[in-house]
């Protein structure tokens, strides 16, 4: 139990309290100790009832059965995965600029979940978006994917797309999760540095205070391409950040 101790304690800490909830949440709803139906994401519940908790709760939340068990192993699986390789790598040291990205992508899919009157469940497009960001931070990378196939980062979100697709039969989740990846990466990074254009998001101060920036972190995974470390070194007022080494898929 120590080993399995550790190990939790080692990843990284808003990875670990998504993780941990993406366990927790699942479990609650299993045991039948809360109705999983009060923790859907209704929209009718949610903006007319003030069920303001259904946000929320379907991050986090997945019926794990004898159908979907599978699944959710393999997306919790990425979660854990990819984010940590984000929040420790191009995020190193920069907690609230993370916390940012994530909150950026989690409202814009609650605001696509509440426009559409099937879907329920938002653990698998943050996940995506997660993942999308990261593959396009290390787009050039070479990485290895299930019987050996191997090819270029930026293609992985629509490979697992299309995995998740075999195994799951529906890809709305996965194809928001990437539109709302490449949203924030084009809005972060692309049209700021490659189109010269605005620059539209911006981490609010009072994430700082909350989760302050640090110094020396684990090292990271992935080297963002040249373009858009200056745009993040510019963002942070000129000062330059760690974006790690890289980090070849299913290396441990």
């Amino acid at each position: 139990m120590s080993d399995l101790g550790d190990w939790f304690r080692s990843i990284p800490l808003i990875t670990r309290y998504w993780f941990a909830g993406s366990i927790a949440v699942p479990l609650v709803g299993k045991l039948g100790l809360v109705s999983p139906v009060s923790l859907f994401l209704w929209p009718d519940a949610f903006i007319h009832r003030f069920q303001i908790w259904r946000p929320i709760t379907a991050t986090f939340f997945f019926p794990v059965g004898p159908g979907t068990g599978f699944l959710y192993l393999v997306n919790l699986y990425f979660l854990y995965q990819y984010s940590s390789r984000l929040e420790t790598g191009a995020f190193d040291g920069r907690p609230a600029d993370y916390m940012f990205m994530l909150l950026f992508n989690w409202i814009c899919i609650v605001v696509s979940f509440c426009s559409s009157s099937n879907l329920r469940l938002l653990m698998i497009p943050l996940i995506m978006s997660v993942l999308y960001v990261w593959a396009q931070l290390n787009r050039d990378m070479i990485v290895s994917f299930w019987f050996g196939t191997r090819f270029k980062a930026c293609y992985l979100p629509w490979v697992i797309l299309g995995f998740n697709y075999i195994i799951g039969g529906s890809v709305i989740n996965e194809l928001i999760g990437n539109l709302v990846g490449h949203l924030y990466f084009f809005l972060m990074f692309k049209y700021p540095v490659d189109l010269g254009g605005r620059n539209f998001l911006s981490t609010p101060q009072f994430l700082y205070r909350w989760l302050p920036n640090r110094r020396g972190g684990v090292s990271g995974f992935g080297v963002p391409p040249a373009s858009m470390r200056r745009a993040a070194e510019d963002q942070q007022g000129g000062g330059r950040h760690n974006w790690g080494q890289g980090f070849r898929l299913g290396d441990q």
